[in-house]
């Protein structure tokens, strides 16, 4: 498969998620996470997962000695990290829920490849798709050379359908972000040596360009928010990623009935093309969002409204009844 096409699926719990993985473990359970939808193996406590250091050769661009080691040494570190997150209960009552990564992890010297197996409450934060949910392109994040910038873009796309964050609070942005208690506490170095390097590597090397305010009370800065934005694609990959048959044109298609609306939004909501757009808890809020640009267009972001309805007329019945 293609670099281009290989995706990364995460629970926006685990996406929000405080840990403090260093780089090349998150790129050891990114990989992790591709090999198990790639292979079709899906995830489970039983079955370890494979990475090779060929790909994380090919998909980070490092020398082959680089790689062996780097995951040699995450290998030794990565079963001992933790992450947070919250989950309401059944109660409605709010549950802080620790957990490890992983509850196996080896690595094979001669194959130099790591198997690993995820915990079992990690495993469902992964597979489940049928909420909340975030999916990227991992050759968003192969030239992120920091796990600052990569955990602040995972934070940003999880709010891609607004393209802007609410306040974070500072204490929540250092979790957020794995800054130890002990580290950057002036806050010119938390900027100077996390946010704005974080930044400048997400603004020049993915697919969006983001930028952020600070918020104060009185004289002190109490947390950041932050304003992003759709990068347009090069010619040559809306060459690559468009089918033939779809067309930007919003012009040529017909205003749709409010039947079409109800069948086809519920259709679209689980498309995996254009699942990156959501940020709601479950598919029926999704498909209504979805409805609202299928019956108003041109109150919709652009770019937004050419996605869904490119998959309205490539994905579906209604190109071949109406097209």
């Amino acid at each position: 498969m293609r670099l281009m096409s290989k995706l990364v699926v995460k629970d926006n719990a685990l996406m929000n998620a405080s840990y403090n993985l260093d780089l090349v473990e998150q790129r050891l359970i990114l990989l992790a996470i591709v090999e198990a939808r790639e292979s079709g193996k899906g995830i489970n406590a039983n079955d370890p997962l494979t990475v090779h250091a060929e790909s994380y050769i090919n998909q980070f661009g490092v020398a082959r000695q680089t790689a062996y080691q780097a995951l040699k040494d995450a290998c030794d570190d990565l079963f001992a990290r933790q992450f947070s997150y919250q989950e309401i209960n059944e109660r409605g009552n709010t549950e802080n829920v620790r957990s490890r990564w992983v509850s196996e992890v080896r690595y094979v010297d001669a194959e130099a490849t790591v198997k690993l197996i995820f915990a079992p409450i990690v495993i469902p934060l992964i597979t489940r798709l049928e909420e909340r949910f975030t999916q990227y392109e991992m050759k968003q994040i192969s030239e992120l050379s920091t796990g600052y910038a990569i955990r602040l873009y995972e934070l940003l796309i999880c709010w891609r359908t607004t393209g802007k964050t609410p306040v974070i609070e500072l204490d929540d942005f250092r979790k957020r972000m794995g800054v130890l208690d002990s580290e950057y506490q002036r806050m010119h170095d938390l900027k100077k040596r996390v946010l704005e390097p974080a930044l400048e590597q997400i603004n020049e090397h993915t697919d969006i360009t983001a930028s952020y305010e600070q918020h104060k009370k009185g004289r002190v800065i109490t947390g950041f928010s932050f304003k992003f934005k759709q990068k347009k694609p090069k010619q040559a990959e809306i060459a690559t990623e468009t089918p033939k048959t779809a067309t930007n044109d919003l012009d040529t298609i017909k205003p749709l009935t409010e039947p079409q609306i109800a069948k086809y939004s519920m259709i679209l909501c689980k498309l995996g093309s254009i699942s990156d757009l959501s940020n709601f808890p479950d598919y029926p809020t999704f498909a209504n969002w979805i409805g609202n640009i299928l019956r108003s267009p041109e109150k919709a972001d652009e770019q937004t409204a050419k996605r869904i309805f490119t998959a309205l007329k490539t994905e579906t019945d209604y190109g071949k009844k109406n097209v």
